[in-house]
């Protein structure tokens, strides 16, 4: 079924636009792109480093109209995406529909990331509903895995190639969807140095913590910010579960993880991917990890959570 994107002014509208080369790619983003400054719709593109340039470059003297962001960073965590730039941007403007061009998915990330991703993809259609908004993301048919691909189905209601646009039969309950990626974590290797969580343990993970970070090569600012993150997640654990938790931390050849496992269950999938209200002072640990953290994955089931922290060495 063949539908027109535009005629959905009251709802959002949640296309993928699958692209085999770079033509097609600037075919279908610069005349939405357009169509948005037309309508006098903010428009925001976050899409990957050299996508972006193309972008900037084709756009002229039009790019100054358009809020630009390097979605290899912005979004390096799949988790922040959400909170830190969609939202972000939608509230900036707030009493308009705004229109996004969003590429979460490229060929750069791993296997390891990519569960994190679908996730996200999916979550926007909760984190949205409602809202007025047009958020476009595309996928490279011929960079990514075909899992990939067929997952953007799942996760997008409506799909786009080349001109045309149609309602995908595959598309699922977001919640469903992102729930088929909390997928367990292998465990921990057996070099990886063990802490128990507990009360009096707070001050020890610190300082474990600030020095292996230090010891893998962090600067001091990722140091203080990794510090931060597992400090809020084991104070969260001693505030919620009576057994306390355990925290693990070990390197590979790229990364630094801390990972941390408790009898909690994480219930909302959406927590941690949606601004706190101001009268909630104490519920922005998880949103604050994801802004820190260049990756955070979690495997939760009642009475038992495991979340696990990437920071590139």
């Amino acid at each position: 079924m063949s539908i027109s994107v535009a005629t959905r002014i009251d709802s959002f509208v949640h296309p993928a636009l699958f692209y085999a080369d770079q033509e097609e790619y600037l075919a279908g983003t610069l005349p939405f792109i357009r169509a948005g400054l037309a309508a006098d719709e903010p428009v925001m593109v976050a899409v990957p480093g050299e996508s972006l340039d193309h972008i900037r470059a084709a756009l002229g003297a039009d790019a100054v109209r358009v809020q630009l962001h390097d979605m290899s960073v912005a979004g390096r965590n799949p988790g922040r995406i959400i909170p830190g730039v969609l939202l972000a941007f939608a509230a900036a403007h707030a009493g308009k529909r705004v229109r996004i061009i969003g590429e979460p998915i490229w060929a750069g990330r791993t296997a390891t990331e990519y569960p994190a991703c679908a996730q996200h993809e999916a979550l926007i259609n909760a984190a949205f509903a409602g809202r007025q908004a047009t958020i476009l993301c595309p996928y490279h048919t011929g960079h990514l895995d075909r899992r990939w691909l067929d997952d953007a189905r799942r996760t997008h209601p409506v799909v786009q190639m080349g001109s045309a646009v149609r309602v995908s039969p595959h598309y699922a309950d977001p919640i469903a969807v992102a729930a088929g990626f909390n997928l367990p974590l292998e465990d921990p290797p057996a070099q990886a140095i063990t802490v128990a969580i507990d009360l009096q343990a707070l001050s020890v993970i610190r300082r474990v913590v600030a020095a292996e970070a230090l010891a893998a090569g962090l600067s001091p600012d990722r140091v203080s910010d990794l510090t931060l993150a597992v400090s809020e997640l084991a104070a969260n654990t001693i505030k919620h579960t009576a057994a306390g938790g355990t925290l693990a931390i070990w390197t590979d050849d790229t990364r630094l993880i801390c990972q941390l496992t408790d009898t909690g269950h994480i219930a909302n999938p959406l927590a941690g991917r949606l601004p706190v209200p101001p009268q909630q002072p104490g519920s922005r640990g998880l949103l604050l990890v994801n802004q820190l953290c260049d990756l955070v994955r979690i495997h939760t089931v009642p009475g038992a959570t495991t979340i696990r922290l990437h920071m590139h060495r």
